[in-house]
């Protein structure tokens, strides 16, 4: 039996069971290619704002850093840097004591940093629905498949191949299309999260380097002892007595 001949033995429901598989299909393609065609922009611009971020840190102008933020959009570090620096930038021009404002930096890198994360997760909770639902759709093509084998075999009284091979091959290649649809899109599910999970690395990196440059706290020197000599005490002579 041919492919086009065992289309034509589908009933309606196990013909929407394939429909719906493969729109799946498309759907979870189509998720896979925009998230590693964003997480590979998003990497290579980091890569490229690393070395003026490095220099900030080895005492570069606030201002550079600033100036490089919008050439890097894409950047996830640059997305959490720039959300620190812009708010210690903001109280240092309204005249407050960018000191003080420490809380404030830091509560603007930790918002940043869980906005640029919610942004990098879009579309993975869709990946894990399909490798999650896809074997059990097909699993219900499966099921559809041998109940219309079973009507094959009512119908015309006899059991032989020819009468339940139209049902058992549409069950099984139900089987074979949901199992087809889940393994890319579980296997891209947690290639992603592992990459999310180095970004998340990163950007901690990123954010306690920026506290700590901007906020530098002076080493406090204790103040040296200096030696104090005491003179050494006189044994007392011991008169002798005259024999």
């Amino acid at each position: 039996m041919t492919f086009t001949e065992l289309l034509g033995h589908v009933g309606f429901f196990g013909g929407a069971v394939m429909c719906c598989l493969a729109l799946l299909s498309v759907f979870s393609v189509g998720v896979i290619v925009d998230k590693h065609l964003r997480f590979r922009t998003a990497l290579r611009q980091t890569q490229n704002f690393k070395p003026v971020f490095g220099k900030f840190l080895r005492g570069g102008e606030l201002q550079e850093l600033i100036d490089a933020v919008p050439l890097h959009q894409q950047s996830y570090v640059a997305q959490v840097v720039s959300a620190g620096i812009l708010e210690y930038d903001g109280v240092r021009q309204s005249g407050g004591d960018p000191v003080a404002s420490l809380k404030l930096v830091t509560s603007a890198l930790r918002d940043s940093m869980s906005e640029t994360l919610i942004h990098l997760k879009k579309g993975l909770g869709f990946l894990a629905t399909i490798g999650s639902i896809a074997p059990f759709v097909g699993l219900l093509g499966t099921v559809v498949g041998i109940i219309n084998a079973f009507r094959n075999i009512a119908a015309t009284g006899s059991g032989g191949m020819s009468v339940v091979s139209g049902g058992i091959a549409e069950a099984l290649v139900s089987t074979a299309l949901g199992i087809f649809v889940a393994i890319p899109a579980v296997c891209a599910f947690n290639h992603f999260t592992g990459k999310i999970e180095g970004f998340h690395v990163e950007m901690n990196r990123a954010t306690t380097q920026v506290v700590n440059c901007l906020f530098k706290i002076p080493e406090i020197r204790m103040p040296e002892v200096q030696e104090v000599r005491v003179p050494a005490a006189k044994m007392p002579e011991v008169a002798h007595a005259a024999r």
